[in-house]
C-alpha cells in the first residue's frame, strides 16, 4: 500500500479509539517502511518488506506495550500503527513475513491486491466511513479538532448566539 492510505487507515483508527495519539499513530504506521531508509543510510541494506515488516515482531511489540508497560500510550499507539502497515501490507500480492523463522509470507484477502490499485483507496475509505460511523455511534465527546459541536458550545455558554448562527450549518 501507499504512504497515505497507511496514514489515512491507522490515524481514523486511533482517532476513533484514542484521538491524542493520532500524530504517534501515524508515525508508527510508516515505520516499517522508513526504517529500512534508516538501515540504507547505515549502509545495511536490506529487501523492501523484509525484516522491518515481520508481523510477528510488531504484534508482540504492541502487546508488550498494551500489557506491560508504556509511557502515556506513545509505545503502544506506534507499535499499533506498526501493527496496522503490516496488515494491510498483507493484502498485496507479495504480503509479508508471518516470521523471522519461516520463508512464507503472510496474505490478507488472498493477497490479491497491488500497490497503487483503486481498491486500495476504496479499502481507506470504507475504513474511514466506518470509524466515521462509530464515532458518532458512540458518543464522539473525544477530541476531533475540525468537526465543531456549535450546537453543544452554546448551550454551555462558550460561544454567542451570532457565531452558533453563522456556524451552525458548517461541519468542518
Amino acid at each position: 500500500m501507499k504512504w497515505l492510505n497507511h496514514t489515512l487507515i491507522a490515524g481514523a483508527i486511533c482517532a476513533v479509539v484514542s484521538p491524542p495519539h493520532v500524530a504517534v499513530c501515524v508515525a508508527g504506521a510508516t515505520a516499517p517502511d522508513w526504517f529500512e531508509y534508516v538501515l540504507k543510510v547505515g549502509n545495511r541494506h536490506i529487501k523492501h518488506r523484509g525484516p522491518t515488516h515481520v508481523f510477528t515482531h510488531w504484534l508482540l511489540a504492541a502487546l508488550a506495550f498494551t500489557l506491560v508497560w508504556d509511557y502515556h500510550g506513545i509505545g503502544m499507539a506506534f507499535a499499533w500503527g506498526g501493527v496496522s502497515h503490516i496488515l494491510t501490507d498483507a493484502m498485496t500480492v507479495s504480503g509479508v513475513p508471518f516470521s523471522p523463522y519461516s520463508d512464507r509470507r503472510f496474505h490478507l484477502f488472498g493477497g490479491r491486491f497491488r500497490t497503487g490499485d483503486p481498491i486500495e483507496y476504496a479499502i481507506s475509505a470504507g475504513v474511514i466511513v466506518v470509524c466515521i460511523a462509530l464515532s458518532h455511534l458512540t458518543g464522539g465527546h473525544g477530541f476531533a479538532p475540525f468537526f465543531y459541536d456549535w450546537g453543544g458550545m452554546y448551550q454551555e455558554g462558550v460561544i454567542d448566539a451570532l457565531e452558533w448562527k453563522t456556524n451552525r450549518f458548517r461541519l468542518i
